[in-house]
């Protein structure tokens, strides 16, 4: 550190040697001096007040942000210095505590870049749409056919309150939006409508993650569950639910449990990540591959991987024109192994080879301040999508983190349907009226 040096006063003081100069000179040099101090302080007063406008301007642009009634606006630049006494730090280097310093009730939307508006549209709010308190319903996986109004998702599994594991499978259900949007309309502040659970073939074990509809169907990938395969099916979205198994192993080699799918737009070839929560979660043996992001070619039948370098690959995404691709890394849930703050809750984006369809240039979009980013998704405007530990994250296509739907606690996916944005939170399904539209997830 550098510091200031007093001067010394050893003897006797100097002596001016110079010769003396006329008081001309003198009266010369004094009004000089006094025009320079002049100046120097018009400059310092013009800087006080440029610095005082701009924190004018700044603070007057915060308050005008008008947000929907169900939204509160968070300015960053308000939290940029917390100072060294702050007791956030204590709260906030857990990653599983939100964050919330408007203390704000759930569920409610937060709006960190004025932008977040067009998504939200002027009456955003979050109301529940269905609840079951003691059981993980609403988990991943959501599918949404549009012709028929219905949103698709599958239970938690292996997780807390899924009531599943080595032994028991987890569910597919859906909920009719239809019932949904004409309950609303008469209880605005929320509503609990029946869901329906699929009788499904004993070959879909443990779905985790889905997409479509693909030719008509739930395309879906299972985690497996014992020695039953992990595997990519495909499930008939009308009764009585027919499956067809696609996949379920690597040339032999069974999968570790095969997490989320998306299909490259424009194309039938589906992408799927495939890491060891199944083992983490006890419900699958060891893993005996690495955690990975495959390709599946259905009309030729070729498995190869296209990424790696993953602790745990999870939710995966492209945008509509099938350039670039976004995959989640979950690594800093472990499972039985605990929680490790130091490793990846990130969201990474690639590019697309347009001639092997391989994922290169690997960069970072998002590290996701609470939880972990799980499932993905994105909007028509560019916008991207995650759940995360307090709620459903989203950034823009740059990566600036532009809002939040908060509800403080853990969801791993949300879909777009007519009505707005579903959130699964586990024990409840969400509904956020927005005005942004998903991309298309449809396969013809």
């Amino acid at each position: 550190m550098a510091r200031n040096k007093r001067p010394t006063h050893k003897g006797a003081p100097t002596v001016n040697r110079t010769p003396t100069r006329s008081s001309q000179q003198k009266e010369a040099q004094a009004s000089d001096t006094y025009s320079i101090m002049t100046k120097s302080a018009t400059a310092a007063a013009i800087a006080v007040a440029l610095a005082a406008a701009t924190y004018s301007v700044a603070t007057s642009s915060s308050s005008d942000v008008t947000v929907p009634p169900g939204a509160v606006y968070i300015d960053p630049l308000t939290y940029n210095v917390l100072g060294p006494n702050s007791t956030w730090y204590a709260e906030r280097n857990l990653s599983t505590n939100g964050f919330n310093p408007t203390n704000t009730a759930p569920p409610f939307i937060q709006v960190f870049d004025p932008s977040f508006l067009q998504v939200l549209g002027p009456s955003a709010k979050i109301v529940p749409i269905a609840s079951n308190p003691g059981f993980a319903f609403a988990h991943e996986a959501p599918v949404y056919d549009r012709e028929n109004n219905l949103l698709f998702f599958s239970s938690n599994d292996g997780g807390p309150l899924g009531y599943n594991g080595w032994y028991n499978n987890s569910v597919v259900s859906f909920i009719n939006m239809t019932e949904v949007e004409t309950a609303l309309s008469s209880s605005p502040s929320g509503v609990n409508i029946q869901i329906t659970t699929l009788d499904l073939s004993d070959t879909v074990q443990m779905v985790n993650g889905g997409t479509g509809l693909y030719k008509g169907n739930l395309l879906l990938v299972t985690s497996g569950r014992a020695l039953l395969p992990p595997s990519i099916v495909l499930v008939n979205p009308n009764p009585p639910y027919n499956t067809t198994v696609l996949l379920d192993n690597f040339l032999g080699r069974q999968f570790n449990s095969l997490n989320d799918i998306k299909v490259l737009p424009g194309t039938d070839i589906m992408f799927f990540t495939d890491p060891t929560y199944g083992w983490l979660n006890s419900f699958r043996p060891e893993p005996m591959m690495p955690s990975q992001v495959y390709r599946f070619d259905p009309s030729t039948g070729q498995v190869r991987v296209v990424a790696d370098q993953f602790v745990h690959p999870n939710g995966v995404a492209f945008t509509p024109d099938g350039r670039t691709a976004f995959v989640t890394d979950t690594g800093i849930s472990g499972g039985f192994l605990g929680t490790n703050q130091t490793l990846p809750a990130t969201i990474y984006q690639y590019d697309v080879d347009p001639a092997t369809q391989s994922f290169m240039n690997r960069r970072v979009f998002a590290y996701a301040d609470s939880g972990v980013p799980d499932g993905i998704q994105l909007d028509t405007l560019g916008n991207v999508y995650s759940g995360c530990g307090e709620g459903t994250h989203v950034w823009n296509s740059e990566g600036t983190l532009i809002g939040k739907f908060y509800l403080n606690s853990t969801t791993a996916e949300m879909m777009f349907t007519k009505a707005g944005l579903v959130i699964l939170d586990e024990e409840t399904l969400y509904l956020a009226n927005i005005q942004a539209e998903g991309v298309n997830l449809y396969t013809l």
